[in-house]
C-alpha cells in the first residue's frame, strides 16, 4: 500500500471522528433523547468507515485527497462555529 493512502486515511479518520462527535452533539441538542443520537452516530460511523476503506484501497489520489480536504474543512468549520 502506498504511503499517501495511509496518510490520507489517517487524516480522514481523525477529521471524520470529530465530525461524528459534532453530529451526535447536534442531534442530542435537538432531540433530547438517546435513540436518535445513537442512530445518527451509527450512520455517521458507517459512512466514515466506508469512506476510509475506499480511500485506503481504490479511490484515485485526487478523489481521496478531495475527500480529506472536505471532511477536515467541515470538521474545522463546525467546531469553530458551533
Amino acid at each position: 500500500m502506498e504511503g499517501w493512502r495511509i496518510f490520507a486515511t489517517v487524516l480522514l479518520g481523525a477529521g471524520g471522528l470529530l465530525l461524528v462527535l459534532v453530529t451526535m452533539a447536534k442531534v442530542r441538542d435537538r432531540a433530547r433523547r438517546s435513540g436518535p443520537v445513537a442512530m445518527a452516530g451509527a450512520i455517521a460511523v458507517t459512512i466514515l468507515l466506508l469512506l476510509c476503506l475506499l480511500t485506503a484501497t481504490v479511490l484515485a489520489p485526487v478523489v481521496a485527497w478531495g475527500a480529506v480536504v472536505v471532511v477536515c474543512a467541515a470538521a474545522a468549520a463546525l467546531t469553530l462555529v458551533g
